[in-house]
């Protein structure tokens, strides 16, 4: 067996074993959630839905390298490899999504969202003019979905007290 042979499999045995922990981690973390009625399907059903599904799939993804199915190399024939990594571009999405999670509890979700949603699509090269009105619609789309539609909250923040936008 060459070593690129040997490498793709140590890297598919490490993919399917990373889901499968990950589907042990949410079955475990599953268990936490806090239901208020043990006879309807609550708030732990998906998350178990979800763990038992990737733990199936890691699972999967094993066995099917223990009998030599290796997923194929990409081709890469799109990618330059000749093109560096644009780390100010990176480094200004990252940004915008720290900017996110500090802004969800100071100013609530439709803000916070709005930012994450407008840096990155204005980061990524997006109009400006056109990036804002749909990340600001995009964001209190959400939050109405979660409230109106899931009965969650999501927190309003300044726009707290909105009737449409509380859970």
């Amino acid at each position: 067996m060459t070593t690129d042979k040997v490498s793709a499999k140590v890297e598919e045995y490490a993919f399917g074993g990373l889901v499968a922990a990950i589907g042990v981690f949410t079955l475990v973390d599953a268990t936490t959630i806090v239901a208020r009625d043990d006879n309807a399907v609550g708030p732990r059903a998906f998350p178990y839905a979800v763990g038992v599904l990737l733990i199936v799939t890691g699972v999967a993804a094993i066995i099917a390298t223990a009998r030599g199915k290796l997923g194929q190399a990409e081709e890469g024939e799109d990618v330059d490899a000749d093109v560096r990594t644009d780390w100010i571009t990176v480094g200004k999405l990252v940004a915008v999504l720290v900017a996110h999670l500090v802004l969800i509890d100071l100013a609530g979700w439709p803000v916070a969202a709005t930012v994450l949603f407008f840096g990155a699509a204005w980061t990524l090269g997006a109009v400006w003019w056109r990036a804002l009105p749909i990340a600001v619609v995009l964001a209190l789309v959400v939050q109405v979905v979660f409230a109106s539609g899931l009965g969650l909250s999501l927190p309003a923040g300044i726009l707290e007290g909105v009737p449409f936008l509380d859970g």
